[in-house]
């Protein structure tokens, strides 16, 4: 019987475990943390008797993908949840806007932005199911739907600052400058609209949902599938080398490319060593999680009925904070993304009391402390959001990266979305997930398509590890 090792138990790991698993091969995942799920867990980490989400909030891109589509994770109990509004962004004088799961209720309220909200978002939201099949993949694959994916690409190679002016409106210029800015990217290069375009269309295809019990029910949900696919894990084993791991069928490395090549040491080949080691980081996160008595008072009404709230200003205000932290300048207004997921899932809550859990984009590496920064820009839109404050946990760069390996100098998207790495990840090669060792593939974030807990770096890794073992086998 063929058997595998699974070295971290992120989103990630554990949808390789499980692909492999489904595959009749006996899997074994390792975690070097006392507890499983990377970057997709949850614990009343202001000790207030609220649930908050460690780092991924909501998850535009996990409810319909070839991954969930091959493991019925309901039955293992995960439920999703929507809020009314999608995502919400505030602006200076109490205004705002919110984008809904309907496009066209979106183009609505937009006004006289409307018709080019539907031009861009309506079109590819009603191809996105299609779409997403293809751009989930590798990039260098025959494309199941080429037309559809042609109109999509059309508009993800624009520099979002270039995308925005089809927009006549500062609130729908902000409303797609707030979800471009995920991105991590200055607005001015190419490709810096792909996030925005397929995060937007996601959003109108199936929301931005987030996970019932919050988003560890997602790594407890994959596990609880591994365990019935009599695969097993164990926590606290850190693995420093391959020797460690007496020499399985299939390794997968859920760990960021520098790790990998260390873990590979001299098996790996020269060349794709020395990728790895110059694989590119991107800006890092800082992050706060708040226990807030009645939620936070936004100015605006769209805010207060939001899954997340997007709290940076202007288009040109998120563009500038963006293009400062790029060039590793922390800006005095930064973007800040808000997650509000007990709107969806109110169990989350103790009484009156809710879990707000945030980031802010800061420079790569910073060693200050955002929280004065972060509280100015809530407060600048949502006055007396201070005094409501009942409890609060501060999570630096530094923090970060401790209790997440693979969030390299506080990057939480394993990656920086450059143009070459939008298209080429970790490196550029045919099977970005074989990392030249015979049965080793790398299966992180960092590898297509991505970050968030959708599980389907780790799924594609693991099915081109089990089309590599067929192959060995014919």
């Amino acid at each position: 019987m063929t058997n595998a090792v699974v070295v971290g138990s992120g989103p990630n790991g554990l949808s390789a475990a499980v692909t492999l698993a489904a595959a009749g091969v006996r899997v074994r995942v390792l975690e070097a943390a006392p507890v499983i799920g990377g970057g997709a867990r949850s614990g009343d980490y202001t000790d207030t008797g609220v649930l908050h989400d460690e780092c991924s909030f909501a998850h535009p891109l996990a409810l319909d993908n070839a991954f969930t589509r091959s493991v019925d994770l309901s039955r293992h109990g995960l439920t999703w949840r929507s809020p009314d509004i999608e995502y919400s962004h505030p602006l200076d004088g109490g205004r705002g806007v919110g984008a809904y799961r309907s496009a066209s209720r979106t183009a609505d309220e937009l006004g006289a932005a409307g018709p080019a909200w539907n031009r861009v978002f309506g079109a590819v939201s009603d191809r996105f199911a299609d779409i997403s099949t293809d751009f989930t993949k590798p990039i260098l694959h025959v494309p199941a739907h080429p037309i559809k994916l042609a109109r999509f690409g059309a508009f993800a190679a624009m520099p979002a600052s270039l995308l925005a002016r089809l927009f006549p409106t500062e609130e729908a210029r902000a409303l797609f400058g707030g979800v471009a800015a995920h991105a991590f990217r200055p607005f001015g290069t190419v490709g810096s609209a792909a996030i925005g375009v397929a995060l937007g269309s996601a959003a109108h295809t199936y929301g931005w949902a987030v996970a019932e019990g919050g988003s560890g029910a997602i790594s407890t949900a994959m596990a609880a599938a591994l365990v019935d696919l009599g695969g097993s894990i164990e926590t606290g084993v850190q693995v420093r080398s391959l020797a460690d791991l007496d020499s399985p069928d299939i390794v997968m490395l859920d760990t960021a490319p520098g790790a990998a090549a260390e873990i590979a040491g001299a098996a790996m080949p020269s060349r794709i060593s020395r990728a790895y080691r110059r694989f590119r980081h991107g800006p890092a996160a800082f992050q706060i999680s708040y226990a807030v008595r009645e939620g936070i008072p936004w100015a605006d009404a769209a805010s207060r009925s939001a899954g997340t709230v997007h709290v940076g200003g202007s288009f040109d205000d998120i563009a500038a904070a963006e293009r400062d932290v790029y060039r590793g300048v922390m800006p005095s207004r930064p973007f800040v993304l808000v997650g509000q997921q007990y709107l969806a899932d109110p169990g989350r809550s103790n009484g009156d009391v809710h879990p707000i859990d945030l980031y802010a984009h800061v420079p790569s590496g910073w060693t200050g402390d955002a929280t004065a920064a972060i509280e100015a820009q809530i407060e600048r839109f949502a006055p007396g959001f201070g005094s409501r404050v009942v409890a609060k946990r501060v999570r630096s760069v530094a923090r970060i990266e401790a209790d997440n390996q693979n969030f390299v100098g506080g990057d939480v998207v394993t990656g920086a979305n450059t143009p070459w790495r939008l298209v080429f990840r970790p490196r550029l090669a045919f099977n970005p997930y074989f990392t030249g060792i015979d049965g080793v593939y790398l299966c992180s974030a960092a590898t297509p398509p991505g970050a968030g807990a959708h599980g389907l770096c780790g799924f594609n890794a693991a099915t081109s590890a089990l089309k590599e073992r067929a192959n060995l086998d014919a």
